[in-house]
């Protein structure tokens, strides 16, 4: 159950501090929800969160959520999806627009806002680029924009052709608006199940080439070249997509880009298991593929981990491999999956998390200064790095269990979140 406590004071943790690029010891003090002071034996007459030795961090931001609704509630609601957020340290996500009806008027967008007002977890929703994702006529962006839309993606497809992105970079471009880019080419996709690769040809699966991904990850790093419009490249999974994205930025595109725990924590051999929850769109790549993505998220060519959480029904999933939707549930796992795969082998440091799964995004998205800072609006994330953990999925949040990480040891864990004058925590009591 969430707290309202606008006053709040966090003693003995470990404070993330941007210019340190690490953590220090100290106490954040928060009052009327906004940062107070920071710094070490800190007191006040206010509700006390002793989180002993744990890192206070700057709440988490997923950039990529399918939250269902409206339309599909009973795979998972705005209130479920929030709680969700919440266990696995996100104080921030950004919900698509591939709803029923689409998010594609000022209208659903306001809905969307009304409906979480409350909620601890802060919702920003991403509105279509186009009506219907349809790919035939660009959304009202401005009307979307002023009703509260972050962004903009057709994302569950890409954007039809080169010359509605044109048109819709060039525009957004007018609104200082991010474009959100699912690339895949659906000639080359459309009936197909996984990568295309010696692994599908031996179980008999029709495979998605890796070209699917990369053919529209290049026309569109040319459209936004040739526009000056901010590209935002979603789920990233190919060795060549990376590749362009770092030349990309070498010449100085407007380019960033995401990837998702699932595409740096298995390879398209774990679908010999026929497990559903293993068939995600872009599709489990190759070895190669996995350490280019961690390659391109060491060295800064991928800006973002976002966990494209996507849940569906439990009668969606339990079916035949082939007959199954794309998606996998992954809020709650990510933050166990990033410390386990990245953080542990040293493919990532702490400040890279931080960098990638807090400060990145907020830039990104222009949601303003999420440092600890006296003045900022106070978002929370405390996290424990070294907590081992079991998943159980019949123990998460979300209304969905499509998750083929069941049974995995993590390790890293969110102990609580604060955010919009709230406190959350199941491990924590407040004093």
């Amino acid at each position: 159950m969430t707290q309202f406590v606008q006053d709040i004071i966090f003693k003995n943790g470990l404070l993330y501090d941007e210019s340190a690029g690490g953590f220090v010891p100290g106490d954040l003090l928060i009052k009327n929800g906004k940062i107070k002071a920071i710094g070490q034996n800190l007191s006040a007459s206010v509700a006390a969160v002793d989180v002993r030795g744990a890192w206070l961090l700057p709440g988490l931001i997923d950039m990529h959520v399918h939250l269902r609704e409206p339309g599909q509630e009973y795979k998972e609601t705005l209130e479920t999806g929030a709680a969700a957020a919440m266990a696995g340290g996100f104080t921030t996500v950004c919900c698509m627009p591939n709803t029923i009806p689409v998010i594609d008027t000022s209208g659903i967008v306001e809905f969307i806002k009304k409906r979480s007002q409350n909620f601890l977890v802060t919702i920003h929703p991403v509105g279509a680029v186009t009506k219907g994702r349809k790919g035939e006529e660009l959304v009202e962006m401005a009307d979307l924009q002023r009703a509260g839309a972050v962004a903009f993606s057709d994302d569950g497809d890409s954007v039809k052709t080169a010359e509605m992105m044109r048109r819709a970079l060039e525009y957004s471009k007018m609104l200082g608006a991010l474009i959100i880019d699912h690339c895949e080419d659906v000639s080359l996709s459309e009936g197909k199940h996984m990568n295309e690769g010696l692994v599908s040809t031996r179980l008999g699966i029709y495979g998605i080439p890796h070209v699917a991904e990369e053919i529209i990850v290049a026309r569109d790093i040319l459209l936004a070249a040739f526009t000056g419009g901010r590209l935002h490249l979603a789920h990233v999974s190919t060795k060549a997509s990376v590749e362009m994205i770092r030349e990309a930025k070498r010449r100085g595109i407007p380019v960033t880009a995401e990837t998702c725990p699932h595409h740096f924590s298995l390879t398209d051999e774990a679908v010999v298991l026929f497990d559903s929850n293993l068939k995600v769109n872009p599709p489990l790549r190759t070895a190669e593929d996995v350490a280019a993505v961690k390659e391109g998220l060491r060295d800064g060519t991928i800006d973002v981990i976002a966990s494209d959480h996507a849940p569906h029904a439990p009668q969606e999933k339990e079916v035949e491999f082939d007959a199954a939707p794309f998606g996998l549930t992954g809020m709650e796992t990510a933050v166990g999956l990033v410390f386990r795969e990245l953080v542990q082998p040293g493919i990532l440091t702490p400040r890279q998390v931080v960098e990638k799964m807090a400060i990145n995004p907020a830039k990104i998205l222009n949601l303003g200064d999420r440092s600890f800072k006296a003045g900022n609006k106070a978002h929370v994330t405390v996290l424990n790095p070294a907590q081992k953990w079991v998943v159980d999925v019949f123990q998460f949040k979300s209304k969905a269990r499509n998750c083929p990480f069941q049974g995995w040891e993590l390790v890293g864990k969110s102990l609580g979140v604060y955010g919009n004058s709230q406190w959350w925590s199941e491990e924590i009591a407040v004093s």
